[in-house]
């Protein structure tokens, strides 16, 4: 059912993954002697006073919004909760897959500059907070699946 608290999970853990495209994951790291934000959809650098998007990551901005909507389609996969599952493992997999994917885009724009701890923006806790959503959704739908299993038992 659509009323079930993991579809609230599930829309939670979509909301916090298209957080990404409003919050940066790393902001005022100095590059090659220039302040630079990267967000998910590039790299943003300081000219004339005002934030200007230098580099652009049309592919990791496709991905991000792909990604986002996986948790959105489980949610209505709710008839069958064996699909549901099996979809959200395969969601926190593609999951992680795009956090290694987006840790690499963010170190190869940084090079061999580190970054601090207050450098790192919100955007780089979204996925994981995006995936404990998931694991939480799973969990519920398992649990729905054992009371289901034990009342067909009562038959």
């Amino acid at each position: 059912m659509l009323q079930r608290i993991q579809s609230i999970y599930l829309l939670f853990g979509s909301l916090a993954f298209y957080a990404l495209f409003l919050f940066p994951l790393v902001h005022n790291v100095y590059v090659d002697s220039k302040p630079l934000t990267i967000s998910i959809v590039g790299v943003y650098q300081d000219v004339n006073g005002q934030q200007a998007l230098t580099q652009s990551f049309t592919l990791l901005t496709i991905g991000a919004a792909i990604v986002g909507l996986i948790p959105l389609i489980i949610i209505f996969m709710y008839k069958n909760r064996k699909q549901q599952i099996l979809f959200g493992y395969i969601a926190a997999v593609i999951i992680i897959a795009f956090s290694f994917w987006m840790s690499q885009t963010v170190k190869g724009v940084m090079g061999s500059t580190q970054i601090d701890t207050h450098s790192m923006g919100i955007g780089i806790f979204l996925s994981t907070i995006s995936l404990a959503f998931i694991f939480l959704a799973i969990r519920a739908i398992q649990r729905d699946q054992k009371l289901v299993k034990s009342a067909d038992r009562l038959r």
